[in-house]
């Protein structure tokens, strides 16, 4: 067991709050010890923040303020931004365990989970989340989205799915003040849809979005909300029993009790519904979608009643959960979508392998909020900074700066001084828009990535 001061090069995969939460914990642990740590953070597209900046909705400002304290954490300059690297592809994971001490997997996931029904790849059925990657102007999904149903369904009820219902039935002028790309915005303008049906496999007061983000949906103007009486019975005695579950009783009272305003467009929110199969042929695509009635057995189970309904739609987007990234070289649990680990030690079959941890999604899965991941960071940090001190770690073997090995290979990587010309240009293009926006995203990457190189070598 060592004694002395902790001296760490530690690389962290993953630039969004999982990876920048644990490099901020790691840095001020090894701090507070009298010791010292550089921290490299790698991230395969151009920009920071991952999740926050892909896949949160543009008409969230509440929630893209969590912005402000990461950009605060890699401002430090404690932490290290390397930018349009992929790991694997661009260095491999063998490399990295070569530079560093230690190495921190926090990819994330952003792959949706399967939902294994009949006609699910239909022509016009889509994943959630490669719709979420096109309205946050991501770089590698296409620039448009085919907008031409009218009646759409969405399936899920969380907050991914209440996010795709409410940009579908949202008036796209009431996006023009968000950061929604210019392609994005053009692409809802056209967009033809009139209804959209959100359907959840058990009742009201199962819903995984919180009390505010289902008050947010009642406000999108010009959206009526249509909610079914039969899903509502003997609410109010199951509500009692916890104050959220009140508030979002009371939500759905004020909604039954308003009933339709003769909206342009409408949100069916439908309980009760687990989806059996997408109707349509490849001809058509979807034309509807066959969902078997449910009916609660105890708290948080439902079971099947045999009662099947055919609601028409045209399109259908899955929102029933994400899948894990892999990291090319990491052990990855293929069932779970996790890379395979105990408290965030990556673990080949029973045994830790040195050096190598996982945090957020990637290492418990797609599960929790921000204060989930930045305990799951500690956890994470706390197993990383033990095996430090009792000697467990292999110390690198190379010392030349990673930053000279992909200069060799011609990898355009982006820096911090990079990302804030990037974003300083997008906040320019929002200020110079017709309509005034806190910034307006540059889509393409390897426009990203010209004007975060060029920003980098003015700002150096």
């Amino acid at each position: 067991m060592t004694s002395s001061p902790l001296n760490l090069r530690v690389a962290i995969v993953g630039s969004g709050p999982a990876g920048i939460y644990a490099g901020n914990i790691l840095a001020n642990a090894v701090k507070a010890a009298g010791g010292s740590v550089a921290i490299d953070l790698f991230e395969s597209l151009p920009a920071p923040y991952g999740l926050i900046r892909y896949g949160v909705a543009p008409d969230h400002p509440r929630i893209k303020g969590i912005v402000n304290s990461l950009h605060e954490m890699l401002d430090e300059g404690t932490i290290r931004f390397i930018g349009n690297v992929e790991i694997g592809r661009d260095i491999a994971l063998d490399e990295l365990h070569e530079r560093y001490d230690a190495v921190i997997l926090a990819t994330g996931a952003i792959r949706d989970a399967a939902l294994e029904i009949p006609g699910i790849d239909l022509p016009r059925s889509y994943g959630a989340a490669d719709f979420v990657a096109w309205f946050d102007g991501h770089p590698d999904v296409p620039r448009e989205w085919p907008l031409e149903a009218r009646e759409v369904a969405v399936v899920g009820n969380g907050n991914v799915a209440l996010d795709v219902a409410r940009i579908l039935a949202k008036h796209a002028v009431d996006l023009r003040p968000t950061e929604i790309a210019d392609n994005v915005l053009g692409g809802l303008e056209a967009s033809a849809v009139t209804d959209v049906h959100v359907f959840g496999r058990r009742g009201p007061l199962d819903v995984k979005f919180t009390p505010i983000e289902l008050r947010e949906l009642g406000e999108v103007r010009d959206v009526d909300i249509v909610l079914a009486d039969e899903d509502f019975e003997a609410l109010d005695a199951a509500a009692a029993t916890n104050n959220q579950l009140k508030v979002i009783n009371r939500i759905f009272d004020s909604w039954r009790k308003r009933g339709t305003e003769g909206a342009s467009r409408r949100l069916h929110l439908h309980f009760y519904h687990s989806p059996v199969e997408v109707l349509g042929d490849d001809e058509q695509g979807v034309t509807g979608l066959r969902f078997e009635r449910t009916t609660p057995i105890g708290e948080n189970a439902v079971i099947g009643t045999g009662e099947l309904r055919d609601i028409p739609v045209q399109a259908v987007y899955r929102a029933v959960g994400y899948y894990g990234t892999p990291v090319v070289g990491a052990p990855f649990d293929e069932k779970r979508g996790v890379i395979t680990n105990v408290e965030g030690r990556v673990t080949e079959g029973e045994k830790p392998i040195t050096g190598l941890y996982a945090t957020g999604w990637i290492k418990r899965g797609p599960v929790g909020l921000i204060g989930h991941t930045k305990s799951d960071a500690m956890e994470t940090i706390a197993h990383l900074v033990a095996d430090a001190e009792a000697g467990r770690l292999v110390a690198p073997v190379v010392d030349a700066d990673v930053l000279e090995l992909l200069d060799e290979r011609e990898v355009a990587f982006t820096t911090w001084d990079g990302w804030l010309a990037l974003d300083a240009h997008e906040r320019e293009l929002g200020g110079t828009h017709e309509h005034t926006r806190e910034r307006v995203k540059v889509v393409p990457r390897d426009e990203q990535v010209e004007i975060s190189r060029a920003g980098s070598l003015t700002l150096s």
